[in-house]
């Protein structure tokens, strides 16, 4: 029996890409919240500032992905800047106590249910760190128990339930966060 490959893996690909079709496309439409967000951290990065990242399971990774651009840029000439991932991908106890006022507390989450995770962004919230939550819909659409918090100063959300395409669109959204930092750290003028 001879299968079309063509046809089965045509079919596959246009479903593949029709799922991640809105929610990148909304992820554009964050771009203004995206560069606010970008602006406020290099704020913090220029008055000494540290990143600290947040996220567990899979999220890990991509905090420790954001972490190591952050201290080992991948672009000749950027400079490095501290950051480093919380332990056991952070707590409200160890924002507390790696954490500052001049910092940013920056999490990751495929649906922000975290609860712990939410807990660790209301202990930045009340230490005055900067924060900053990529995370995906969940099934409220708002990023979960995490995006409840209040208080919190730049929520991404992606509108996707699906953490594959929330991951692949955090991964894009986390590499536009560190160019434009770096982009408003050679421009000191919009800093002060």
């Amino acid at each position: 029996m001879t299968v079309d490959l063509t046809a089965v893996t045509a079919g596959h690909v246009a479903t593949a890409f029709a799922r991640r079709s809105a929610p990148i496309a909304a992820l554009g439409s964050d771009a203004d919240a995206l560069a606010a967000a970008c602006h406020a951290m290099a704020r913090r990065f220029h008055r000494g500032g540290r990143l600290l990242g947040l996220g567990t399971g899979p999220a890990a990774a991509d905090v420790a992905h954001v972490v190591v651009e952050f201290v080992y840029p991948v672009i000749v000439g950027k400079r490095a800047l501290p950051a480093l991932a919380l332990p056991g991908g952070g707590s409200a106890a160890t924002v507390e106590v790696f954490g500052g006022s001049d910092d940013i507390a920056l999490a990751f989450s495929p649906d922000g249910a975290e609860p712990a995770l939410a807990e660790a962004m209301a202990a930045a919230v009340r230490g005055g760190l900067l924060t900053v939550a990529l995370l995906g819909g969940g099934t409220d659409g708002r990023g979960g128990a995490v995006g409840a918090v209040p208080g919190l100063d730049h929520v991404i959300v992606v509108p996707s339930e699906d953490p594959r395409v929330v991951r692949e669109a955090q991964v894009t959204a986390y590499h536009v966060l560190w160019e434009l930092v770096h982009v408003f750290l050679d421009a000191p003028e919009v800093l002060a």
